[in-house]
C-alpha cells in the first residue's frame, strides 16, 4: 500500500485551489481576453511554486523517444467532464507543430525551459473548403515569467528550439482528447487537418 508523500500531497492542494480559483475567475459569461489574463495570472501564481513539480515527478521523455518527444502529465485527471483540464507537459527539444486552434481557450505558464509560440491569424475568406491561408501577426518565447494564452479560434504553432526541455502547464477550458474539431492548417499546401486525428500520438499522456 502506498503512501501520498508530504510534497504529492501539498501539490494536489495547490492545483486544485488553483482550479478552484480558476473556476471563480471564469464566472458563467463569456470569456473574454480579460479575463484570460486573470486566468492565466493565477496560474503563474501556482508556477512560483516550482518546488512541487519536481523533474523526478515529472522527467522528460528518454533521448531514445526521439527529437521533439513530449509526455502530458495530467494534473486534474479525476475531475468531472466541463473542468479545465491542467496539464504539465515536458518536451524535448526538436518539437514543431502544425498551427492549430484549440476550439476552447487555453494558457500556457513555464516553470523551465522554452518554446517559442507563433501566432497567426486567417488571411482567407473561408470559401474554399478544406482550404485556408495564414498570416502570422506575432512571436511570443513562453519562459518563466513570459506566458501566452488563446482564445478559442485563436491559432498558433509550437517550436521547443532551446537546448533542454520545457516543463509548462498547459490549461485548456476542456480536456484535449474531447476536442474533436480541432483543426491544423499546412503552411506549405494550405491544407485543414483535424488535429486530434492526424496530430496527436496515443500514449504521451501520464496521470499525475
Amino acid at each position: 500500500m502506498s503512501t501520498e508523500s508530504a510534497i504529492s500531497k501539498e501539490r494536489r492542494q495547490q492545483v486544485q485551489a488553483a482550479l478552484s480559483d480558476i473556476q471563480h475567475l471564469l464566472g458563467d459569461g463569456p470569456l473574454t481576453r480579460e479575463g484570460l489574463a486573470a486566468v492565466t495570472a493565477r496560474l503563474e501564481q501556482l508556477a512560483q511554486r516550482q518546488e512541487l513539480f519536481p523533474v523526478s515527478d515529472f522527467p522528460p521523455p528518454a533521448p531514445e523517444q526521439g527529437v521533439g518527444a513530449s509526455t502530458r502529465y495530467r494534473l486534474n485527471p479525476d475531475d468531472a467532464p466541463g473542468v479545465p483540464a491542467l496539464y504539465l507537459n515536458s518536451i524535448n527539444p526538436g518539437k514543431t507543430t502544425l498551427p492549430h486552434n484549440h476550439t476552447t481557450w487555453a494558457a500556457i505558464v513555464a516553470l523551465s525551459g522554452q518554446e517559442l509560440n507563433r501566432v497567426y491569424r486567417r488571411s482567407d475568406d473561408g470559401s474554399q473548403e478544406g482550404r485556408a491561408t495564414l498570416e502570422q501577426v506575432r512571436e511570443v518565447v513562453v519562459q518563466p515569467g513570459q506566458s501566452v494564452s488563446f482564445l478559442a479560434d485563436d491559432i498558433h504553432s509550437i517550436h521547443v528550439t532551446g537546448d533542454t526541455p520545457t516543463l509548462h502547464f498547459h490549461l485548456y477550458g476542456q480536456p484535449l482528447e474531447t476536442l474533436s474539431g480541432r483543426i491544423g492548417i499546412d503552411l506549405a499546401t494550405g491544407q485543414i487537418l483535424n488535429y486530434n486525428a492526424t496530430q496527436m500520438k496515443p500514449g504521451q499522456e501520464v496521470r499525475a
